[in-house]
């Protein structure tokens, strides 16, 4: 057996792997498919995308707050008689009032309102680096997911290669023991190791299904299981040098610009919480009817239409502390900000380091763990040929199946082990 293993594409390799023929699985995904169809069905993304939304229009209503307002009165009141010319109650001015306004209202100075829409807006920018965190927390997890999967049908297929290697070893044992090469205790450690085999590939086998199943929960909005993904593991991709990792990390990283951002929005806070003691000038403007017939002209012909403005000046007085308390509320959030934002640059750095280490070493471990491939195979084969010859024992070719098996397994995790930690380091970084 070669030490080098060819991989066709996962439209043949999982479908085989899980007992289906091309045919029966229409649908095969390449990773780009896979990042495509979560993006569009993950829930953890669609709710932050929502959130944005959201906080998008939370903007636009502090903005309209700052802005006049045009409002109608269309009033009819009508007040018992009592002989008197304004009826029951005088504040009515006659037994039948028409009211028939427009009314503009606009605030002249509201620092509140101001501030608070300056507010809304960081938190707008705030959601939607949340949603890009999101968004790169998705892309490792697809990663981390569609490769488990690939791995997944790869020691499928392993595990059925050991058994058919375990059953032409068993074949051996019973032919040399008829011939009376062998004693009968090898072919019983032989049958022992076969059915070890055959225990593997169920296990294999039970893995591969669960990974699709897990997989498919965030692939498609409804729950199917007839699909296939591409092997393309041994394409492999390039590190960027640690400069440049580190620059598209202080460059373009959302969790940095989140904590930044809501350290932001906590000055705002405050200045709200402090304008809310200052006082706050408006003005209204009516154009309309306030008569007690619903005509142009009264009896005598006066003009009942007309126009009437205002201004008004709120002056806060005493409130209990509320507002001070507020302010100190503000405060202490500011700080706390101050202290997320500290902490998710040391949290940047260690992470980076760590992330980048983490695929450097994978991706130089491929070659001595393909070069361990090799040389289980060769020396399977060979303990193989010094068994029919009589110089080995049986156990010799059970620990170099073992060997062998492991060493299959150990390739491809290693394999997956380096695209998951560039996915990883993918996260802090926005490309790989």
């Amino acid at each position: 057996m070669s030490g080098l293993r060819l991989f066709p594409l996962c439209g043949v390799l999982l479908c085989a792997a899980a007992g289906q023929t091309p045919a029966d699985a229409p649908l095969t995904l390449t990773l780009d498919d896979a990042l495509a169809r979560a993006r569009a069905n993950a829930p953890q993304l669609l709710s932050a995308n929502i959130a944005a939304q959201l906080a998008r229009e939370d903007s636009r209503q502090a903005k309209a707050a700052l802005l006049p307002e045009v409002a109608t009165l269309n009033q009819f009141i009508y007040t018992q008689p009592n002989g008197q010319a304004s009826g029951t109650f005088i504040s009515n001015d006659g037994p039948r009032v028409y009211n028939n306004w427009v009314n503009v209202h606009g605030d002249l100075y509201a620092p509140a309102k101001l501030a608070d829409y300056r507010r809304t807006r960081l938190a707008e920018d705030i959601a939607r680096a949340r949603a890009e965190i999101a968004a790169r927390g998705l892309v490792a997890t697809v990663v981390q997911d569609y490769y488990g999967m690939v791995s997944a049908a790869r020691k499928l297929a392993n595990a059925r290669q050991s058994e058919r290697e375990s059953l032409d070893f068993l074949e051996i044992t019973r032919k040399q023991e008829r011939g009376g090469e062998a004693a009968h205790s090898d072919t019983v450690k032989a049958e022992i190791q076969y059915i070890q085999r055959q225990r593997d590939a169920q296990e294999a086998r039970l893995s591969l299904d669960k990974a699709r199943l897990g997989f498919a929960v965030i692939l498609f909005p409804d729950f199917r299981q007839d699909y296939a993904l591409t092997d393309d593991l041994e394409a492999g991709r390039p590190l960027r040098t640690f400069a440049e990792v580190n620059a598209l990390a202080a460059r373009s990283n959302p969790d940095i610009r989140a904590a930044q951002l809501t350290l932001d929005q906590q000055q705002y806070e405050i200045k709200s919480a402090k304008a809310a003691m200052l006082p706050a000038l408006s003005f209204d403007y009516f154009f309309g009817m306030n008569a007690n017939e619903l005509a142009l002209h009264n009896p005598e012909g006066a003009r009942n239409l007309g126009s009437v403005a205002q201004v008004q000046m709120t002056i806060p007085v005493w409130a209990w502390g509320a507002a001070q308390s507020r302010v100190r509320q503000a405060e202490l959030r500011r700080q706390q900000a101050k202290y997320d934002l500290t902490l998710t640059q040391r949290e940047l750095l260690a992470n980076l380091n760590a992330f980048y280490l983490e695929a450097q070493v994978a991706g130089e471990q491929i070659a001595t763990l393909k070069k361990s491939l090799e040389l289980s195979a060769d020396s399977l084969r060979m303990t193989l040929l010094r068994y029919k010859a009589g110089e080995v024992t049986v156990l010799e070719v059970v620990d170099a199946q073992s060997t062998a098996a492991q060493a299959r397994n150990a390739y491809d995790d290693g394999v997956v082990r380096s695209r998951v930690a560039l996915a990883n380091l993918q996260t802090l970084t926005g490309e790989l």
